[in-house]
């Protein structure tokens, strides 16, 4: 009885899969036959109809493997031999391809079977004649010859990685590599951990000049050159990632240490190294660290004096040094070299008005803090200027007067950049406090000294003052 059920079960899920696949449903139809051999491990049936969706899915590996077991679980179902004999024929298998072929005519095939057995036969035979005067044209350099021998192979043997090598090789040997680049990336496909092809790829786009394919090529020769590593540790390597992944992230670091890893693959070929420092480059001046910036953009730019990325990257590490002479020249050349760039346009409006405001009051320099400073170093940095140059620490009235206008300016400073609005407009080369950019306000800070006395700088806000003033 159990039994029975067990077969009812397996006959429904088969039946279930028939009428998806007859749908075009696909995904579902291979559920159901999974589950089918689940129930019955040795069902044929249920093996020759998942193979039947793997193919339609242009999944002939695991086609292959579902179509072999149903040969071993029934040695005279001249179909699967068939359908296995043809999968195996376009991987350029022919030996293993002639013996289901041969097999199905000692099966007792039905005449269709028989015919299309003999038909497969001879035409094995003529590719492996063709195969034989495709290697001795390759071997006698005639290149040419192969080419053209080999393109009616692969007509047939669609699914063959090192015939599909073999002819890329010789479009690079008759100098034209370009036509290479698609039977390489099939081939790619095709053979598990094909490092080879990756970096023939890698040469081909780097001679053709077009350094990013090239370094692409380059992210997936190191990913199947560091599979042993990620197996044996388990985990999931960063190498695997292409580092635009990380850029778009804000994962910066992660970037720089991808780049790094680029250039020490590959250290005799110097565009590789010129590129990865380009976006080397691009990653510091993101993650605000300026200084290094300007240092890895100036090789670059050593190299290449015109590179737009480069010049643009350094002009913002500038920015962030206070540099915005040097950032102007920067962005006026990249948009020598780029006129249409609306970012270099805007970069260098800015950079002139960082300037021109620097060139009267810099909040950020009044307080002595960066300008990717946070809050709280510029509330600790206010405190120690506003101790400093409290007027009551001076005696002369001379020094008062000095002190009350540093103080008050130190006082504007910790306004502006504690406050989100106003110090957005400040970076963007308005001062909010300036009466000239500030229609009817005028600026607050520009008072009498007595105004500021009640306000205390070692307080979040307002307050009573804790010191006391005598002024005559």
């Amino acid at each position: 009885g159990a039994d029975c059920g067990i077969n009812a079960e397996v006959e429904k899920q088969l039946e279930m899969g028939k009428k998806l696949l007859a749908a075009g449903q696909l995904a579902d139809a291979l559920s159901h036959f999974h589950a089918a051999i689940e129930g019955d491990s040795d069902n044929y049936i249920a093996y020759y109809r998942r193979a039947t969706v793997y193919l339609a899915m242009g999944k002939s590996k695991a086609a292959i493997r579902d179509l072999s077991k149903v040969v071993e679980l029934k040695q005279d179902f001249t179909s699967a031999r068939l359908q296995r004999g043809h999968l195996l024929l376009k991987q350029g298998k022919f030996d293993e391809a002639e013996d289901d072929f041969k097999n199905v005519l000692k099966s007792n095939p039905s005449n269709n079977e028989e015919k299309e057995a003999q038909t497969q036969l001879t035409k094995s035979d003529e590719l492996q004649r063709l195969h034989s005067q495709a290697l001795s044209a390759y071997q006698q350099e005639d290149y040419e010859a192969a080419i053209s021998l080999l393109d009616e192979i692969l007509a047939v043997c669609v699914w063959d990685a090192e015939l599909r090598e073999l002819r890329a090789e010789c479009y690079i040997k008759e100098g034209e590599p370009s036509k290479a680049i698609s039977d390489l990336k099939a081939a790619a496909k095709l053979k598990n951990d094909n490092t080879e092809a990756f970096y023939k790829i890698s040469r081909i786009y780097y001679q053709l000049g077009d350094h990013e394919l090239s370094l692409r090529a380059r992210f997936s020769f190191l990913r199947v050159e560091t599979k042993g590593y990620k197996l044996k540790n388990k985990k999931k390597n960063k190498l695997q990632e292409h580092p635009k992944e990380f850029i778009r992230e804000g994962r910066y670091e992660d970037a720089v240490n991808k780049y790094d890893a680029v250039m020490k693959t590959e250290p005799e070929v110097p565009i590789y190294a010129t590129r990865a420092k380009e976006r080397i480059c691009h990653c510091l001046s993101k993650n605000q660290q300026a200084t290094e910036a300007i240092k890895v953009c100036t090789e670059v730019l050593q190299l290449e004096p015109t590179n737009v990325n480069a010049l643009k990257d350094r002009a913002e590490a500038y920015l962030l040094e206070d540099l915005y002479e040097e950032a102007i020249k920067d962005y006026e050349t990249a948009q020598a070299n780029s006129e249409n760039d609306q970012q270099i346009r805007e970069g260098l409006e800015r950079a002139q008005r960082m300037l021109k405001q620097s060139q009267k009051r810099d909040y950020y320099k009044i307080l002595g803090v960066k300008r990717n400073a946070r809050k709280q170093e510029i509330i600790k940095a206010y405190r120690k200027l506003a101790s400093q140059w409290h007027p009551d620490n001076f005696q002369s009235e001379e020094e008062k007067k000095q002190a009350e206008k540093k103080f008050i300016d130190i006082a504007a400073a910790k306004e502006v950049l504690t406050d989100p609005e106003m110090r957005r407009k400040f970076d963007a080369g308005e001062d909010p406090l300036d009466a000239e950019s500030q229609q009817g306000g005028g600026n607050p800070f520009h008072r009498n000294w007595n105004t500021w006395q009640g306000f205390n700088p070692f307080g979040s806000g307002g307050g009573p003052f804790t010191f006391k003033f005598h002024f005559s």
